[in-house]
């Protein structure tokens, strides 16, 4: 697998041209080199024909790391779900996300054939992104994550984006997104009549072998790998 480097992303292109695609959206204070190690432990087949592309998001001031810049994909406003919640930028990463979808559709690979991933605020982007497609996609990947602007979104989101396949994950120790988050917004999208794989791990804000083998798993079933 080849790497390809350039100051806006991350891209490993398989040895074949690329069938399929997953875009991989890191957590806040990190970049897009931070979840590259993770495709090897994936195990995926040799002969997988998938492009993975690590996005690195725009450098901003966080409020709660002293209004300090850093990558971020939106502001932090407080420790609470319910502290008021940068919608704008939100808004604005969901238009740089949705351009790395629609290059990767223009390039040839179909919508059906793209998963979008992310850990933490980029699992939050991820689900807040997926809801809201026009149609449906491969798959979606939330880690230790939640659902951002959840109060607007029976409004907002797309009927398309019932058909999408949705793995939620959380470790039940997580000191930095509460399970609680987690657990909450993977059971409102299934009262919603979304299509959600929940799983729960013995862990913190962070990833297991365990979680890594049903990622693996999820990735090769959605994409007939």
């Amino acid at each position: 697998m080849k790497t390809i480097r350039n100051p806006d992303d991350i891209v490993l292109e398989p040895a074949a041209p690329a069938r399929a695609a997953v875009i991989w959206l890191h957590g806040l204070g990190a970049d897009g080199s931070d979840f590259v190690p993770l495709v090897p432990a994936l195990a995926l087949p040799a002969d997988a024909k998938v492009r993975f592309i690590f996005p690195h998001a725009p450098v901003r001031p966080v409020t709660v790391n002293a209004g300090l810049p850093m990558r971020a994909w939106y502001d932090i406003i407080g420790p609470n779900l319910g502290d008021r919640q940068d919608s704008v930028g939100i808004r604005a990463s969901e238009r740089i996300v949705r351009d790395y979808l629609d290059r990767q559709i223009a390039s040839g690979i179909a919508p059906e054939r793209i998963i979008l991933a992310g850990f933490s605020q980029g699992g939050a982007m991820t689900l807040h992104i997926g809801l809201r497609l026009p149609q449906p996609i491969g798959g979606l990947i939330a880690l230790s994550s939640y659902v951002p602007l959840h109060d607007v979104l029976d409004a907002e989101a797309s009927t398309a984006s019932r058909q999408t396949p949705i793995f939620i994950a959380h470790g039940d120790h997580d000191g930095v997104v509460p399970y609680a988050w987690g657990n909450d917004s993977a059971q409102g999208l299934r009262t919603r009549g979304y299509r959600v794989e929940w799983h729960r791990y013995a862990m913190g804000h962070e990833l297991c072998n365990d979680e890594i083998a049903d990622i693996s798993a999820f990735i090769r079933e959605r994409l007939a790998l």
